[in-house]
């Protein structure tokens, strides 16, 4: 077959329609991440928060590398003492040393924030992804169940839910963050189940969905190949400012006992032990050092979230 120039057009050299849509949402896709990359590469908020948090991680992950002093040693001797060079950040009423002890409080506190901001992105999203593709009375169902534990705010429940069934205090620290973040999710799912749905209900009427629908694609593929790639930046956007605020809420559950417990090292549990007024004024550096740590870690984390969140959609700035 030839076209009006004379030029050899083979029947066969066309794609075919679907594979063409399908190549133009994965290019659709590449361009928005690409596009992503390059704002997040140019904001200075991005790379300041890149870097906190790394130095945060590796506190988290080899507390070794920063101190080699235990912190569950303690010193009668030298309670209460100020900074001083062999004290950094001083030492607690029991002796023990503060800056050890906020090297080595990172792991818990942060653990607790990454695993609940994975375990809510899975739950949360896949209950979304399902409610608003298939819509219907199982949308209605997860919607409702949804809405119950919405209505409870995350603090309140963690409260509730350990005052009534406290950890045991034998629990090594992985169980006893495992417990901490289990009871997160189970109450933190909903919001981020409900982003996705609305974000599926905004994708599954575009054409590429139709097409590939009516050249027999199967609800996986369509779910997980056409409109989760499409539907997912939003997620990720607010995960990354939900982790700042599950960090905050362990070290609240901490400070009022009821979450991660001593001998466990966290931020929330030292700034519960240094709340006293006597503790205040006659060693304020117990207080401080943890919660100047706690406050980085929070802001680096909602930092991020808000540069990636000005990559994504640049009309947000």
């Amino acid at each position: 077959m030839t076209d009006p120039s004379g030029v050899a057009v083979s029947e066969f050299g066309t794609p075919p329609a679907g594979e063409e849509r399908e190549g133009q949402e994965r290019q659709q896709a590449r361009s928005l991440w690409s596009d992503a990359w390059r704002e997040l590469r140019r904001n200075p908020l991005f790379w300041i928060s890149v870097v906190l948090i790394v130095v945060l991680l590796t506190m988290a992950v080899a507390p070794q590398l920063f101190t080699s002093t235990d912190p569950r040693f303690g010193d009668l001797a030298v309670a209460r003492q100020p900074p001083s060079a062999e004290h950094l950040f001083g030492t607690t009423s029991q002796g023990y040393d503060v800056y050890a002890r906020v090297i080595h409080g990172a792991r818990a506190s942060i653990l607790v924030g990454v695993l609940t901001s994975i375990g809510t992105v899975v739950v949360g999203g896949l209950i979304g992804l399902v409610s608003g593709f298939y819509g219907g009375w199982l949308d209605a169902l997860l919607s409702r169940v949804g809405e119950i534990f919405f209505a409870i705010p995350l603090l309140l429940a963690g409260i509730l839910t350990f005052y009534l069934f406290p950890p045991d205090l034998e629990d090594p620290l992985i169980l006893q963050v495992l417990t901490v973040v289990g009871v997160l999710v189970l109450f933190g799912w909903p919001s981020l189940a409900r982003l996705m749905r609305g974000a599926v209900l905004q994708v599954k009427p575009n054409d590429y969905v139709n097409a590939a629908r009516a050249l027999g694609a199967s609800a996986p593929r369509l779910i997980f190949q056409h409109i989760l790639p499409n539907a997912v930046a939003p997620m990720i956007v607010v995960a990354t400012l939900n982790l700042g605020t599950y960090i905050a809420v362990e070290a609240t559950l901490a400070f009022l006992g009821i979450g991660l417990r001593s001998p466990a090292i966290s931020w929330g549990i030292d700034i519960s032990l240094a709340s006293s007024i006597g503790l205040v004024r006659a060693a304020p550096h117990m207080l401080i050092f943890p919660s100047i740590f706690l406050t980085v870690t929070i802001l680096a984390f909602i930092m991020l979230g808000d540069a990636i969140r000005d990559a994504i959609d640049p009309k947000l700035k």
